[in-house]
């Protein structure tokens, strides 16, 4: 597939390294000499100097024959990208998807409008996150967390601390003991990040302490689940919003929706503060101060919420802020952080979540790049695998045989399906039907191979 993205910022950047693999033939274009000088340095595209806008350029980048076109540049604004996402589809893009940062633009009947002008899809990075963040509220104890056909099957993102009753365990023994005391909690372990590293677990794996385990699993099986992982559910009530960047005042815009008891939004910076309570809901309270001082986290009364979630717009601060809510008693820590080298240590200093918008909103992207038998692209967190949702085509791969008699990719497991509006957890046995929908669980290298099994 050809490629084209305008723009090398963080996002731009992400996808064109994620991208950049098998058959992807990806060139990038910016105006910024440096940006395109490191971009280069660091992956195998083709990155071209310029201006985005012209049609030149767009010719000389290959538009013409280009099977995406991706408009992100974080700099020159939305206008830019949506006038260059357009002259691309003219040039001859076969399907372009522009970055914006108004909300406005994707209200329903605007989507519609920018669809009848040749704009396959907007997507707003920031908004992605808080919408991310928003659903982990509401959540359970895991992690993170994804819905099938809304809510029949649910895979959870479990980290093992040491009270979980699974340490030491295989998932061969979990596996029997529960069918022996909780017939009724069928579940599939579909993989174990263990140390930065994402596996794909075996009858004969071993649980050990600080894995995140990726479980997939009916709805009536979650409290079961929970129980064995040591984790308590969390009824979010009351939370506090460290730091006023746009994700933060769309986190507290949203929550206050939900009618919660309490929301603090806290912000360093007393104009920003101002602007803060002048445009959110009076549900949402506003407090100026330093996010990285306890004594001033403990006068706002910071051990009676259920939640923190820390968005100043510095990763540094964000974990800090985070750490020393968890250890004043919070149950639950979300950090957003950008920089993907800090993602691991976030998670080993004790943060529950870490959001990186970048991660997100590439993997929503990534769907343009497979077939249409994608329903969904969701990354999460903890791993570099992607959950892809499937609609088995008739006469593909797929359905040709039981599971354990298909040569499907090793770095790949599917997890369950949605059958006539039944939820199934998939096993051996299992024979996936048409039109059934599947949720997959896949490493990058797989996620290709995959694809083409259900075509």
């Amino acid at each position: 597939m050809k490629i084209v993205i305008e723009g090398a910022g963080q996002v731009g950047s992400h996808l064109a390294k994620m991208l950049a693999t098998g058959s992807n033939e990806i060139t990038v274009i910016d105006p910024d000499p440096a940006r395109i000088r490191k971009l280069s340095s660091s992956a195998d595209v083709t990155a071209i100097q310029g201006g985005p806008s012209s049609i030149s350029l767009l010719r000389e980048a290959g538009c013409a024959q280009a099977d995406l076109f991706i408009g992100v540049n974080p700099r020159l604004g939305q206008s830019v990208n949506i006038v260059s996402a357009l002259l691309a589809k003219k040039v001859g893009a076969k399907r372009v998807i522009a970055r914006v940062d108004d909300e406005d633009y994707l209200a329903p009947e605007n989507k519609l409008l920018f669809k009848d002008m040749g704009l396959d899809m907007l997507f707003f990075p920031e908004k992605i996150a808080s919408d991310e963040i928003v659903e982990l509220l509401q959540s359970n104890a895991s992690t993170d967390t994804m819905d099938f056909a809304r809510g029949k099957l649910q895979l959870s993102v479990f980290k093992l601390d040491d009270d979980s009753l699974l340490l030491g365990q295989t998932v061969a023994e979990f596996a029997k003991s529960l069918r022996e005391t909780e017939p009724q909690a069928d579940f599939r372990i579909v993989a174990i990040s263990r140390g930065g590293k994402t596996l794909i677990p075996q009858y004969d794996t071993t649980f050990k302490y600080k894995d995140y385990l990726y479980v997939i699993m009916r709805r009536e099986g979650v409290k079961i689940m929970m129980k064995y992982m040591g984790k308590s559910q969390v009824v979010v009530r009351r939370v506090m919003i460290l730091g006023g960047s746009e994700i933060g005042e769309m986190v507290a815009c949203r929550l206050a929706g939900h009618k919660l008891d309490d929301i603090k939004i806290i912000d360093i910076n007393p104009q920003r503060c101002r602007e803060l309570s002048e445009d959110l809901p009076d549900l949402v309270s506003v407090a100026c101060g330093d996010v990285r001082n306890s004594d001033f986290l403990l006068e706002e009364d910071l051990r009676t919420y259920q939640a923190v979630v820390a968005t100043t717009g510095n990763d540094e601060v964000n974990i800090l802020a985070c750490v020393i809510a968890k250890k004043m008693g919070v149950p639950r820590v979300i950090a957003q952080v950008e920089n993907l080298e800090y993602l691991r240590l976030a998670e080993e200093m004790g943060v529950d979540t870490v959001i990186n918008k970048k991660l997100i909103t590439a993997s929503r992207i990534f769907k343009f790049t497979l077939s249409d038998k994608v329903r969904s692209v969701r990354y999460m967190s903890g791993t570099d695998a992607e959950v892809l949702e499937y609609t088995a085509a008739p006469g593909s791969r797929i359905t040709k045989a039981m599971l354990k008699d298909i040569d499907f990719p090793h770095d790949a497991i599917i997890g369950g399906l949605i059958r006539g509006g039944d939820g199934i957890i998939a096993v051996g046995h299992t024979r996936i039907e048409p039109y059934d929908r599947v949720a997959v669980f896949a490493l990058p290298d797989a996620v290709k191979d995959v694809d083409r099994m259900f075509r």
